[in-house]
């Protein structure tokens, strides 16, 4: 029997937190339980994830990150690490395992709150998983054929042409549907992914009865496609080598010295035009680092080369990282304090996963004999 209990009311934006305290006897311990309560939330839910298979680059962060941080304070934001999706490609554990911890700095250098925001490692929730299996089960086999980025994955990794990036896009819907979002931050190249996880959930709700939500794209105008430096028709990639990539934790020296090497054309007057591919691409960081409309550039660069323009735009670049880097440092000499943040993380994101998965599994008619 409780010798006495104490409560206290922890408000977070996922939800209201009850931690009740008590204890067994006179002088003995007191043991806090906290206790998830139920709210009538009417935010948007957001769901996201990059995954930790090396350095973040300047896409990710103009691309991504950026705009997570923006849609905090307006929607109920899940970020995830999506390490299970890295795994596509071989990784050398104890790199994915580090890389991991250097991801989650940058998430919250880069700004998230984990006070607004649900950061958790994808594999710490095993409901990912476990969707990602029933849904392969509703996924058709023509429609992973159609999906595009694994035909450029196997031609790119023709060595491990594995089961997992096949059925990629189908964990994706997992991760979608398990928290019932609204809307996904996607960039063009996911939007076939995004398409593929609307029609398994209306498959799935047609053959069982509203059980998803069928989720909306959310799409930035500005950087939401940062491509390469040294190829602009191409993707600015983590695994790219060479100097097309500006990673989020490159020196200033490093990304002056990149941008003054990309990619441009012989018509030497800074524009927007269609085929100006290098010009356009920088003219686009420019623009998300400055906050400078198009027209604005080509005004304030009219009558000079691209020799100029160039170093404003590596200055700009490097001045807007060299912020962030400073943060990060911050965050990665505090171990605990991120491991703790991944800890309550994946509760958080585990206990609305469930909800949705035992809905799921009820309705599939799995045999629950606690039940």
């Amino acid at each position: 029997m409780c010798y006495n209990t104490k409560y206290s009311d922890i408000n977070l934006s996922q939800g209201q937190v009850l931690v009740v305290s008590i204890r067994f006897g006179p002088g003995a311990e007191r043991y806090e339980v906290p206790i998830i309560m139920e709210m009538n939330e009417t935010k948007k839910v957001v769901l996201s994830g990059i995954q930790p298979s090396g350095t973040l680059t300047l896409g990710n962060y103009l691309g991504a990150l950026r705009n997570w941080v923006k849609v905090q304070d307006e929607y109920l934001c899940y970020y995830m690490l999506a390490d299970l999706h890295a795994i596509t490609v071989r990784q050398v554990p104890a790199d994915l395992r580090q890389n991991c911890f250097k991801t989650a700095a940058i998430y919250l250098a880069a700004g998230i709150d984990p006070n607004k925001s649900t950061l958790f490692l994808q594999s710490m929730v095993p409901a990912h998983s476990q969707l990602g299996w029933v849904l392969d089960c509703y996924a058709m086999m023509g429609e992973l054929n159609r999906m595009t980025q694994f035909k450029d994955k196997s031609a790119r990794h023709a060595d491990n042409i594995n089961g997992g990036l096949y059925t990629y896009p189908v964990l994706m819907a997992a991760d979608i549907l398990l928290y019932q979002a609204d809307l996904v931050p996607v960039g063009n190249d996911q939007l076939q992914h995004l398409e593929l996880t609307r029609d398994i959930a209306t498959r799935f709700n047609h053959a069982y009865s509203d059980t998803f939500k069928i989720p909306k794209g959310l799409t930035s105008e500005t950087g939401a496609r940062i491509m390469s430096l040294s190829d602009p028709t191409k993707k600015m990639s983590k695994s790219e080598t060479g100097d097309g990539t500006i990673f989020m934790l490159d020196s200033k020296d490093v990304v002056i010295r990149k941008i003054r090497k990309a990619v441009t054309d012989s018509d030497g007057e800074v524009r927007y035009a269609e085929g100006k591919y290098g010009i356009n691409n920088l003219m686009s960081i420019y623009s998300a680092v400055t906050g400078k409309t198009f027209e604005e550039i080509e005004s304030e660069f009219a009558g000079k080369g691209y020799g100029d323009f160039k170093s404003a735009v590596g200055e700009a670049v490097a001045d807007e990282l060299a912020v962030l880097q400073n943060e990060y440092q911050h965050y990665m000499s505090d171990k605990a304090y991120i491991n703790q943040i991944l800890i309550e993380g994946a509760e958080k994101a585990s206990y609305v996963a469930r909800k949705t998965l035992s809905k799921v599994y009820r309705k599939v008619g799995f045999y629950d004999p606690a039940k």
